[in-house]
């Protein structure tokens, strides 16, 4: 099928869905720009900052954006186009969308609380626990997985004549390996990281403290950008992959305990003109190949084989494709920075509902290039790699992505293959480490919160347990213990189960907010439903996986994990009761203020 057919009817569902459904659920929640945020209410200058929605939206958007809507949709194309497509349509729309614009708006309501604060509110300090304790499960998957991808790619290497390069060429940094010149792609966007990462604070500097003009910030992280690329043109980077490890988890150690203007927002911001720049071009070069005529070239359906490389379309697909259609880590990010930044109710939709469309954006183009511009021989050898393929080069995704970045540009746009390439893996690259930094900052919070339950109190937890360092440090910890000792596509599938079940808890905690409150929660009820049956039944298959491969770590974290939603479900069924005498003693109350 044409890919500007797929692109075009996809954008369009999504417009119609921010037109129509995202404006009912916003009147259904009742949202009300008149009620102060918790961002005016409780200024810190540190966590809770009004900010601006431009900045905003940066910041939240690179922040649940990341890799998981590029490498969720490069993995899960094995099993056809047709059933991504339809996953990441309606998933978006009907599941994902609802579930950031909720959790935003129910956190902003309970004074910017995490969607656990919200569940002890709700549903009792049992949940609350509970909650915790999956989250920080989830997230410890989560940066693993993405510390895991993140070293592998930026070794990246791929032969030069694939790159559209001319042997004894000067753009790339080359290396002969097995006989083969290979360029090191991964080098400049080591370089562009490390520019980035060292200039953000200035850029923060004078967007909180000296308050510059939102052009002036804009044209300043573009310049930051472009000068990074050159740079690593000229200085390409060059370490081992677990070198890298080390590296990125100092430093996401140091990043989670300062202010969040410091570097999360300008680190954010910066990347985000990457990525925006980044879905420009994937999109100018889809509808040019379109209007050229370019086909997918991977089957609509492929499910036989992704059945064998990946397990049965349902639940594996739906756990796959993770962020590019729903993602209980946007949740995190909802509650853990974006709801303590908003400065108005009026502007929960755009955020939440609108910026999960807009990843869902992100995920069509990543499908569309991978399947109409990298051939499926290379996609599997990259991405599937065989047991002895994979002794020399583990799967990497982002080389692949970045591989049909790099011809889908040249083919369309005649942007040179190679620099095509790199700009494709750096497009990963500074969104990985941005999740990194953010996921282990919002770890950091909740072992505080976990240490103030098992001590009953602030007062009574050690000191040395209540120092930031010291809980970022243990997130870090055990984010490598994972990543050192297990593959990407072993840590994948279960990330992406623990990510959609933590999207599954969120809806129901919402759920029970929306109904104490007198509110409709159909919207938010059929998604959790769906989300927690599917992602029950891929933990079941998962764990059957790890026990034939006596891999203790992950089924042990897999029993946690279906434990512990079980114990969710058993807890939010009980409260069903006292739910709904809330509502009626509420005389079915439209405002739901906290």
């Amino acid at each position: 099928m044409n890919i500007l057919v797929l692109f075009a009817a996809g954008t369009a569902f999504f417009v119609l869905a921010s037109r129509f459904y995202g404006r009912l659920i916003a009147r259904s929640l009742g949202v009300d720009p008149e009620i102060p945020t918790p961002a005016i209410v409780r200024n810190d200058g540190r966590d809770y900052v009004p900010t601006r929605i431009h900045v905003l939206f940066a910041h939240h958007f690179s922040a649940i954006a990341g890799a998981g809507p590029i490498l969720g949709p490069t993995i899960a194309i094995l099993y056809g186009y047709g059933p991504v497509w339809l996953w990441i349509v309606l998933g978006s729309i009907f599941i994902g969308a609802v579930h950031d614009f909720t959790a935003i708006f129910v956190s902003i309501r309970e004074g910017g609380q995490s969607m656990a604060e919200v569940a002890r509110t709700t549903l009792g300090k049992m949940s609350f626990a509970m909650f915790i304790l999956f989250t920080i499960v989830m997230l410890v998957l989560v940066t693993s997985n993405f510390l895991a991808a993140t070293s592998i790619s930026l070794t990246s290497m791929w032969p030069v004549e694939k790159l559209g390069l001319a042997e004894g060429q000067s753009f790339l940094k080359v290396v002969t390996k097995n006989g083969q010149t290979l360029g090191v792609i991964g080098g400049i966007a080591s370089t562009s990281v490390v520019v980035i990462t060292l200039l953000a604070p200035i850029l923060g500097y004078l967007i909180h403290v000296r308050r510059i003009k939102t052009v002036l910030a804009y044209a300043l992280a573009t310049l930051i950008c472009v000068g990074s690329v050159v740079a690593g043109s000229y200085a390409p980077i060059a370490l081992q992959p677990h070198v890298w490890m080390v590296v990125l988890s100092v430093y996401v150690m140091l990043a989670a305990v300062l202010p969040v203007w410091v570097i999360l927002q300008p680190r954010d911001f910066i990347n985000v003109q990457i990525l925006y720049a980044g879905m420009g071009l994937l999109a100018a070069g889809v509808i040019v190949g379109g209007l050229q005529g370019d086909t997918m070239q991977i089957p609509a359906s492929n499910v036989a084989e992704g059945t064998v490389r990946l397990g049965h379309i349902w639940p594996l697909l739906f756990i796959t494709v993770a962020c590019g259609a729903i993602s209980g880590f946007h949740a995190l990010v909802a509650g853990g920075t974006t709801a303590k930044q908003l400065d108005t109710e009026a502007n929960a939709k755009r955020i939440g509902y609108d910026g999960m469309l807009l990843e869902g954006v992100l995920a069509l183009l990543v499908m569309l290039a991978l399947g109409s511009s990298l051939p499926f021989g290379d996609y599997l050898q990259i991405v599937w790699p065989t047991a002895e393929q994979a002794r020399i080069s583990p799967s990497n995704p982002i080389l692949a992505f970045s591989l049909a970045v790099g011809q889908l540009l040249d083919r369309t746009l005649h942007v040179p293959r190679a620099l095509a390439t790199v700009f494709g893996i750096l497009l990963v690259e500074g969104f990985v480490i941005t999740t990194l930094d953010a996921a282990v900052r919002l770890n950091r919070y909740l072992f505080e919160e976990l240490w103030r339950i098992m001590f009953s109190g602030q007062e009574r937890v050690p000191r040395v347990m209540r120092h930031p360092y010291f809980n970022s440090g243990l997130a870090v910890l055990l984010m490598g213990s994972l990543a050192f000792t297990n593959s990407f596509n072993a840590l994948w599938p279960l990330f992406g189960s623990s990510n959609q079940l933590l999207a599954a808890l969120t809806l129901f905690v919402v759920s029970a907010w929306l109904i104490t409150h007198g509110k409709k929660a159909v919207f938010t009820l059929v998604p959790a439903v769906f989300i927690l049956v599917t992602t029950v039944a891929s933990l079941w298959l998962l764990l059957k996986k790890y026990v034939a491969q006596d891999n203790f770590l992950l089924t042990g974290a897999t029993v946690v994990l279906i434990l512990l939603a079980v114990s969710m479900v058993v807890l939010t069924v009980q409260k069903v009761p006292a739910l709904l005498r809330g509502k009626s003693a509420q005389g079915g109350d439209a405002t739901g203020r906290a």
